[in-house]
């Protein structure tokens, strides 16, 4: 047992400092700057759960921190709805569909999670969104299912930042600071923002997210 757990150490040890290398070159930024942050209350966050379950199943809020979680076997978050199960918040009085706005928040995924979406930019055309922020089955955060965006992400606090410039039909999303991606915007009439856990076909029996800080922001004229 105790050689079993100093081969866990060792590859946990090493992962991190391939982890610290692979990031550790990139340029930090302040991707805020230039932006307005807009107030943000209770009445703006819209916990969407699974429709049969009262809130305090699969959401809590302690010491500034939201945990939504969500099992697969879930019931989707209305009776009329198709998808899969989802505990997520929904961001209102600020959808858009001009201009240039940002999403920002610390997240927080923990080992295990796998095959789910962390976080939207709702709103698109053909498609239901412009973006998705995926946590993979090795804990790896990808766009959709392509372009990975950090090796690692698991049981550690990342900061978020998402820009979608309508009128450009442009995105840049940074992690901790660091642009890890610029892509199109995939059309729709209106946007708008969330976070949390939203399974996928091949999502984990379990799957939780926390966020904090959650902010959001235009760009100023």
């Amino acid at each position: 047992m105790g050689a079993h757990i100093n081969h866990i150490a060792l590859a946990c040890t090493t992962f991190f400092l391939v982890l610290t290398q692979w990031s550790s070159s990139w340029p930090v930024d302040d991707p805020t700057l230039g932006f307005l942050e807009l107030p943000l209350n209770t009445s703006n966050l819209d916990i969407q759960r699974p429709y049969d379950l009262p809130l305090s199943e699969r959401y809590s809020f302690v010491d500034g921190v939201h945990k939504l979680w969500v099992y697969f076997t879930d019931k989707p978050h209305s009776p009329e709805s198709q998808t899969h199960a989802r505990t997520e918040i929904r961001i209102r009085g600020y959808d858009y569909s001009s201009g240039v706005w940002q999403f920002e928040g610390y997240g927080y995924v923990p080992c295990g999670t796998a095959n789910v979406t962390i976080m939207q930019v709702f709103g698109a055309s053909p498609h239901a969104t412009t973006l998705m922020l995926r946590v993979g089955s090795n804990g790896t955060l990808t766009y959709y299912r392509t372009v990975v965006l950090d090796p690692y992400i698991y049981d550690r606090w990342f900061r978020v930042n998402v820009i979608h410039d309508v009128y450009a039909s442009h995105l840049k999303v940074y992690i901790d600071g660091v642009l890890k991606l610029e892509a199109p915007g995939r059309g729709g009439k209106f946007h708008y923002f969330k976070c949390g856990v939203y399974s996928q076909p091949d999502g984990s029996y379990y799957m939780e997210s926390r966020w904090k800080g959650i902010k959001v922001l235009k760009k100023c004229d």
